[in-house]
């Protein structure tokens, strides 16, 4: 599963590159977009004084002048490309900025019922990026965070997934959550009218809804869900979390995750299991923390709507038949098994998520640049269903080729006690109400943090 995953990564990150690359031949500040030269200039000089050359010469005494000498004269050096190691002559300067121009990825795998990592990618290359994107690193999360909001709704409220919500407009007054002003997030294109079910305004990443759930249930009960399912970063309860405002690792994400996978037990992530001597002799064994987070119940029903993400919303391209783009990789997936999964695209395009769950596996991938302002222009590239879903699906596709590893293709276990909560939606859904129509693959999310 590991080989898997690498390959997963480099097959769809090596090829989203080349559009990158062609796309950033207009822009003159290439790669980076939306700042200001001195802004730039402050990333280039901040990621020189973190280079092994730039310490290595001042351990020697050497001073600003003759350092800025030799950042800027041409030298022979070996840089990274997709295609292999190439011998090149550029300045140590300009080799920064060409390797911020490489997109990155990251991909985690868990089993949630044992908490066993099954794969760990965190990088494109280590030998030349060396800095961890799974555990390590941790970005704004987007609307894969929304999932958090409807489990407490689940679990407070006892909501069905069939419940109506006006697609409208939401204010949240600032003397509520002691706010510097009122919050009225959008929705991405500003598109609204009529009503829809929770399963559908969470398919489509509706933001107006989620803020009135959000407001519903409290920021507090959220944040609490959410730490209590795995995440471990402190982050304030401000209302935005509901549209992740929140900078988490991609480990939290998946693991956080894997609790609606296992019915609601969370099991922290291991990657040992013993300890063994040369004999085999057993040293030491591991044991992970186990903690009921939510009923089997709230579980499933949050499965249940994460699943209408990827038969009708912004991860459907896991099943249908569509114009593929050429930077989509590996289509058609063609997938007919059940999975609950949601995408996440942050502010300009700045980080690419997806996260899906079959019943026996969690798996998360993010891509983006290094520094958030390194990204696609628009959203048909850059949002989480066109940079990290296809490195999920092809990850999947081999696992599901090789019959030795047993991933399930089930449907997800129902609750032994029952399911209280209609999940029925045929006499409620509003598919067929035509002023409520959203587009599916751009209408990721936008928010103002800005309070």
């Amino acid at each position: 599963m590991q080989q898997y995953a690498e390959e997963a990564v480099k097959e769809h990150t090596s090829n989203l590159q080349k559009y990158f690359f062609e796309e950033h031949k207009r822009n003159k500040q290439a790669p980076f977009y939306d700042i200001e030269k001195g802004d730039i200039k402050r990333i280039l000089n901040r990621a020189k004084k973190n280079s092994d050359r730039y310490k290595i010469m001042r351990n020697e005494g050497k001073s600003t002048k003759e350092i800025e000498k030799a950042f800027n004269t041409k030298t022979d050096m070996r840089v990274f490309t997709w295609k292999g190691d190439r011998d090149t002559i550029m300045t140590p300067y300009d080799s920064i900025r060409y390797y911020k121009s490489f997109l990155r990825s990251g991909l985690v795998s868990i089993e949630p019922q044992t908490g066993h990592i099954k794969a760990w990618v965190g990088g494109i290359n280590h030998k030349y990026f060396k800095y961890d994107a799974v555990e390590k690193q941790k970005r704004q999360v987007g609307s894969t965070f929304k999932p958090f909001v409807y489990a407490s709704a689940i679990n407070q409220l006892k909501m069905s997934p069939c419940e109506k919500f006006p697609n409208t407009p939401y204010t949240i007054v600032k003397e509520k959550y002691g706010m510097d002003k009122d919050w009225t997030p959008e929705n991405s294109g500003k598109k609204y009218g009529g009503e829809l079910t929770l399963k559908e305004a969470l398919a489509n990443s509706v933001n107006v809804i989620t803020a009135r759930l959000v407001d519903k249930v409290n920021p507090i009960n959220v944040a609490r869900l959410a730490k209590s399912a795995g995440i471990e970063t402190e982050f304030d309860a401000n209302p935005s979390i509901a549209l992740g405002s929140v900078d988490l690792s991609l480990l939290e994400m998946v693991s956080a995750y894997s609790t609606f996978a296992n019915k609601g037990m969370r099991v922290s992530p291991m990657i040992i299991e013993r300890i063994e001597d040369k004999n085999g002799t057993v040293l030491q064994n591991f044991i992970p923390e186990t903690k009921e987070v939510l009923s089997e119940e709230t579980a499933y029903v949050i499965l249940n709507l994460m699943e209408g993400v990827t038969q009708a919303g912004s991860g459907v391209r896991l099943r249908t038949t569509w114009a593929r783009p050429k930077y989509i990789t590996g289509y058609p997936y063609k997938f007919t098994n059940p999975i609950a999964g949601k995408t996440g695209t942050t502010q300009n395009q700045s980080d690419g998520w997806f996260i899906g769950i079959v019943p026996n596996l969690v798996t998360g991938v993010w891509t983006g640049g290094e520094d958030r302002s390194i990204h696609f222009a628009g959203i048909d590239k850059g949002q989480g269903a066109s940079m990290a879903l296809p490195t999920w699906a092809i990850f999947m596709r081999k696992c599901y080729t090789d019959k030795s590893l047993g991933i399930s293709s089930g449907n997800f276990e129902k609750p032994l006690n029952g399911i209280s909560i209609n999940l029925d939606c045929s006499k409620t859904s509003n598919n067929e109400d035509e002023t409520i129509i959203i587009e599916n693959e751009t209408n990721d999310e936008h928010y103002d943090t800005d309070f």
